[in-house]
């Protein structure tokens, strides 16, 4: 069994405590992607963070021992970033020089591009956000989004409402790279789904321009169902895809959010596997703690970012949830705060 020992418990400021929208409405801090670049981590809140001078993107140096520092951080504010919603996951491409990010695309409108920005795949080089581009736009000019992606993704996927959470990039087998997409939920229709651990994917290249193609049809490639574990003691829905390029597999992230003898609990379980038990379709392990027994996080965790060869960092989106258990000796957390933990992986 592979165990993770919690190396340490935090919360990150995303912004000024007290934050409000236009509206007058608080707004909270619901980090839901999170990837780490190779020299600090980039994280994404699925709500914006109102603010000419902010956006729902933004980067952290981290210390030594894997916390984030939040003087270091940095908006993203590039038009097309900030105009994309409900960042879902993040990933690298496979050969570590270009950050994907995608939104959900679980909502779209029949009639108007209304919600467009609920689909969008967007690519950058490495520490240049600037040179922003969409991946697989609509052709028709001036329409923004990746239209043709959504509709690849509902050939692949095969239901009329989906929801996206989770993004890898692994190695191809043709010197190519397969890009991976994690669904968390599909059905006939936003309140009548269920939860799943699905994943579809294509092979893609990138060109010398940036542009990312893909080479050939998204499909169905992997699925297991987590109540089939024992130890599982909900029903889950995939909330993030990360590969570990140091060991080379593939981790996935599952959480809960749920309703028992009238109490809501979140949490969620973390999973790892070798790219050939990927290929081959074979369940994952499930990670356990220090004494041997199933790792179950007691907040809602929704994002991971591989920091080296041996630790993991875990954020969480607790939604409207304040409460910080075990991360802090404070009851509850400010709105503007994100809890996460940093996990070391010991085979």
């Amino acid at each position: 069994m592979t165990r993770a020992r919690v190396l340490a418990h935090g919360t990150l400021h995303c912004f000024p405590i007290g934050l409000r929208d236009a509206q007058g409405n608080p707004v909270n801090a619901e980090v839901s992607a999170v990837v780490h670049d190779g020299e600090r981590l980039i994280l994404a809140s699925d709500k914006p963070i109102p603010g000419e001078e902010r956006s729902a993107v933004f980067a952290v140096d981290v210390d030594g021992e894997g916390r984030p520092d939040e003087a270091s951080l940095v908006y993203f504010t590039q038009p097309l970033i900030k105009q994309a919603t409900k960042y879902e996951d993040f990933a690298l491409t496979a050969d570590g020089r270009h950050v994907l990010a995608t939104t959900g695309f679980d909502r779209i409108a029949e009639d108007s591009h209304a919600l467009n920005a609920y689909n969008h795949l967007l690519i950058w080089p490495l520490g240049n956000p600037d040179a922003v581009s969409v991946v697989d736009p609509d052709p028709r000019d001036g329409v923004e989004g990746s239209l043709e992606l959504r509709a690849k993704l509902d050939a692949a996927i095969g239901t009329p409402y989906y929801k996206i959470e989770g993004l890898a990039a692994i190695p191809g087998e043709r010197g190519d790279g397969l890009l991976l997409f994690g669904v968390r939920e599909q059905g006939k229709h936003h309140d009548n789904f269920e939860y799943v651990c699905r994943v579809v994917g294509a092979h893609y290249r990138v060109s010398a321009a940036g542009n990312l193609t893909f080479v050939d049809e998204l499909r169905s490639l992997y699925r297991f169902d987590p109540e089939r574990f024992e130890a599982v003691r909900h029903v889950c829905g995939l909330s993030s895809l990360e590969y570990d390029p140091y060991n080379h597999r593939l981790y996935l992230l599952t959480s809960f959010e749920t309703e028992q003898d009238g109490v809501e609990r979140i949490g969620g379980y973390l999973w790892v596997m070798s790219l050939d038990d990927f290929t081959a379709g074979r369940e994952p392990q499930l990670v356990g703690d220090e004494s041997g027994a199933a790792l179950e996080f007691e907040h809602k965790a929704e994002g991971l970012a591989v920091l080296d060869a041996a630790r993991l960092f875990v954020a969480y989106d607790n939604d409207r949830h304040l409460g910080l258990g075990a991360i802090d000796a404070r009851d509850e957390r400010h709105a503007s705060e994100a809890p996460y933990t940093v996990l070391a992986m010991d085979a």
